[in-house]
């Protein structure tokens, strides 16, 4: 479950991150794409640390703010990484 909460908000995060960062746009489909790298990324890295909730098999509110939180993130600052990586190798 927090795998799927986490590649939906990195899919989020990533458009989000594209609409603001407009030079780092990339389209929906890739800004789609790298958020949901980075929101599973992001999600892992939480369930890691142990922060609890979804992480430890429950259900409550806080575990599923963080698991979005996480993967919203993730999925905007993976979004920032491939479009500063697409930039530089088109100079």
């Amino acid at each position: 479950m927090e795998l799927i909460v986490s590649l939906i908000a990195g899919a989020v995060g990533g458009n989000a991150a594209g609409g603001v960062l407009k030079n780092l746009n990339q389209g929906t489909l890739i800004n789609s794409i790298a958020g949901i790298v980075g929101g599973g990324l992001g999600g892992q890295i939480l369930g890691m640390v142990g922060a609890g909730g979804l992480a430890d098999g429950g259900m409550d509110i806080a575990g599923i703010i963080g698991q979005v939180a996480s993967g919203g993130v993730g999925g905007g600052a993976a979004l920032a990484v491939f479009g500063i990586i697409k930039k530089m190798m088109a100079k």
